[in-house]
C-alpha cells in the first residue's frame, strides 16, 4: 500500500475513536446491579460489529474507498450501539437516548461546519473526550463497583478488575491531557515549539514510575484498605499530568505523530474499560484503535527518519534551543513572479510537478488548482502531484483535497515515488508548502526538521513558489532557502487568487 493511502488511516481511527467513546458512555448497568446474561446471538452480533470496524478501517485507507469505509463505519457502530442498549437492562434509558441525542446532534453539527484545515485539532479534541470517558468510567466503577459485577465473593473488588482500572484510568487520563495539549498547539492557542522543561526527563520517568507502582500497589491492597481512595485519586492526578508533560515538549513537525499516538493511547483505554464492563464491542474496537494508532505512528516516523521511541516518550533526545529563529530572513535577494510568467513557462515546459501544501487547504484552491492543471495537459504538458507523508498538518490531508476536486489518482505521486524526477523537470510549482520543501533539512544539523525526507524541488529547472508574504515561515519556524535560489520566482498572493489569475492565462 502506498504511503499516502496508508496515512489516510487516521480518519477511521478517529472514526472509531469516537466509537470507543459512545461505547464507553452507554455503560452495561443492569438495574439491580447484575449484567444481564450473555447470550450467544449478542456475541455474533459484537463479533459482526468489529468486522464493519475491520472493513471501515480498510475502505478509509484509500481514497477511492473512504465512502464505503465511512458506511461500514456507521453500520458497525450502529449495530454496537443497539446491541448494548437492548441487552442491557438499562437503568435509566431515557437519560442514555437523551444523551445519544445531543451527543450525535453535535457530532453532525461539527461534521457539517468544521474546515479541513482544522481536521487535526478536530480529531486531537475526539481523543480527549475518549480519554475523558475512560476515567468517568473507571471513576465510576470504583465509586459503585456493584453495579459493575467487579465484586468477589468477600465483596472486594477482583485484583484484575483493579488492574484493568488502573490501566484504563492512567491511559485515559493521559490521553485526555495530551491531546488537550495538542490541540492547543494545532489550533494556534500554544506555539508549535518544543516547550523544554528542566530535567524532563527525569520527572516524566519517575511520574511513570510512580503511577506503574501506585497500580500494583491498589491491585493487592484489600478494598476499603488505609489510603486506598487516596491511592486511586492520586493515579488519575498524576495521569494526568504526565499527559501534560509528555506532550509539551514534542514540536509541531511532529506533532501529527503525535496525535496518532493518542489515537492509539485511547483505543487501549477503552478497551481496558471493555473489559470492566463486560462489553466485548468495546475490546475489539478499542484494541483496532490501538493497534492501528500504533502502526500508523510507526509508520509515519519511518517516513519522516524520526525515531519512534524519541516521539512518543516526549521529545527525548531534542535539544533545548532549535535552528529556527522564527522569523524569516527576507533582506535576502529573491525574485517576484507573476501569473502571467507562471502560465507562460508553464504552458512552454514538457513537464510540471505541483507540490500542494496546508496553504493550498487553508485557501480551498484544489478546485482551481485542478483546473490548471487540466488546461496544462491540453497544452500537452505532463502534470504530476507529490504528495509529502505529512502534508498538510495531518497525513492523508492532501489525498482529500485533490481527490475532493477530482484530481486522478493515477497523478498523484508520493515522495519516494517522484523525488527523484525532480532534476528532470521544467517547472516545480509549489502551492503553500514550506518544511517539507526545505533544503534545510538535508544540510543544516542544527535545524528542527533536519533528518526529515523533503522535496528535491531545489534540483528543478525552475521553481515557482505561491505564499502570502516573504515574512511568513513554516510550521517549524525556519527560513527556506528555496525562496532566495537564481530559478525560484516567489508568487505572493493568496493561494487561491493566484492559481485562478494563473488559470485565466492560460486560457488566452
Amino acid at each position: 500500500m502506498a504511503l499516502g493511502a496508508a496515512m489516510n488511516i487516521n480518519r477511521p481511527l478517529a472514526f472509531a475513536a469516537a466509537a470507543c467513546s459512545a461505547l464507553t458512555s452507554v455503560p452495561a448497568f443492569a438495574s439491580g446491579g447484575d449484567a444481564a446474561p450473555v447470550s450467544p446471538w449478542v456475541s455474533l452480533a459484537y463479533l459482526v460489529a468489529g468486522v464493519f470496524f475491520i472493513l471501515a478501517l480498510r475502505g478509509l485507507s484509500s481514497p477511492e474507498t473512504s465512502r464505503s469505509g465511512n458506511r461500514f463505519g456507521m453500520i458497525g457502530m450502529a449495530i454496537a450501539v443497539i446491541t448494548t442498549l437492548l441487552t442491557h437492562e438499562i437503568a435509566n434509558i431515557a437519560e442514555i437516548l437523551i444523551a445519544i441525542a445531543i451527543g450525535g446532534v453535535a457530532g453532525f453539527v461539527i461534521a457539517r461546519k468544521i474546515k479541513m484545515t482544522d481536521m487535526p485539532q478536530l480529531v486531537a479534541a475526539f481523543h480527549s473526550l475518549v480519554g475523558l470517558a475512560a476515567v468517568l468510567v473507571a471513576l465510576a466503577a470504583w465509586l459503585n463497583p456493584e453495579a459493575f459485577g467487579i465484586l468477589d465473593a468477600n465483596g472486594q473488588i477482583l485484583a484484575v478488575s483493579r488492574v484493568e482500572m488502573g490501566l484504563g484510568v492512567a491511559i485515559g487520563a493521559i490521553t485526555f491531557s495530551g491531546s488537550v495539549i495538542a490541540f492547543l498547539k494545532l489550533n494556534g492557542n500554544m506555539s508549535g515549539s518544543p516547550i523544554m522543561l528542566p530535567g524532563r526527563h527525569v520527572i516524566n520517568l519517575g511520574v511513570l514510575a510512580a503511577i506503574l507502582g501506585m497500580i500494583a500497589v491498589y491491585t493487592v491492597s484489600p478494598d476499603g484498605g488505609a489510603g486506598e481512595g487516596w491511592l486511586f485519586l492520586a493515579i488519575t492526578v498524576l495521569s494526568f499530568i504526565i499527559g501534560f508533560l509528555l506532550i509539551i515538549p514534542i514540536g509541531g513537525a511532529d506533532m501529527p505523530v503525535v496525535v496518532s499516538m493518542l489515537n492509539s493511547y485511547s483505543g487501549w483505554a477503552a478497551a481496558a474499560m471493555g473489559f470492566t464492563l463486560s462489553n466485548t464491542a468495546m475490546i475489539i474496537t478499542g484494541a483496532l484503535v490501538g493497534s492501528s494508532g500504533a502502526i500508523l505512528s510507526y509508520i509515519m516516523c519511518k517516513a519522516m527518519n524520526r525515531s519512534f521511541i524519541s516521539v512518543i516518550a516526549g521529545g527525548f533526545g531534542a535539544e533545548a534551543s532549535s535552528g529556527g529563529d522564527g522569523a524569516a530572513k527576507v533582506d535576502r535577494p529573491w525574485k517576484r513572479g507573476s501569473a502571467e510568467d507562471a502560465a507562460y513557462m508553464m504552458k512552454q515546459a514538457e513537464s510540471v510537478i505541483i507540490v500542494p501544501g496546508y496553504g493550498m487547504a487553508v485557501a480551498q484552491a484544489q478546485h482551481a488548482l485542478r483546473e490548471m492543471g487540466d488546461l496544462l495537459k491540453k497544452e500537452g504538458v505532463s502534470v504530476k502531484y507529490a504528495i509529502h507523508p505529512v502534508a498538510g498538518r495531518m497525513p492523508g490531508h492532501m489525498n482529500v483535497l485533490l481527490a475532493e476536486a477530482n484530481v486522478p489518482y493515477d497523478e498523484v505521486f508520493e515522495l519516494e515515488d517522484i523525488n527523484s524526477e525532480f532534476s528532470q523537470t521544467d517547472v516545480a510549482f509549489i502551492i503553500g508548502a514550506n518544511d517539507v520543501v526545505n533544503p534545510a533539512a538535508k544540510t543544516d544539523k542544527s535545524s528542527p526538521i533536519y533528518g526529515m525526507p523533503v522535496f528535491d524541488v531545489d534540483k528543478a529547472k525552475t521553481v515557482f513558489f505561491i505564499k502570502r508574504s516573504m515574512g511568513g515561515v513554516g510550521y517549524a519556524g525556519v527560513d527556506n532557502d528555496v525562496f532566495y535560489m537564481d530559478q525560484t520566482m516567489m508568487l505572493l498572493a493568496d493561494a487561491k487568487k493566484m492559481v485562478e489569475d494563473i488559470v485565466k492565462n492560460l486560457g488566452h
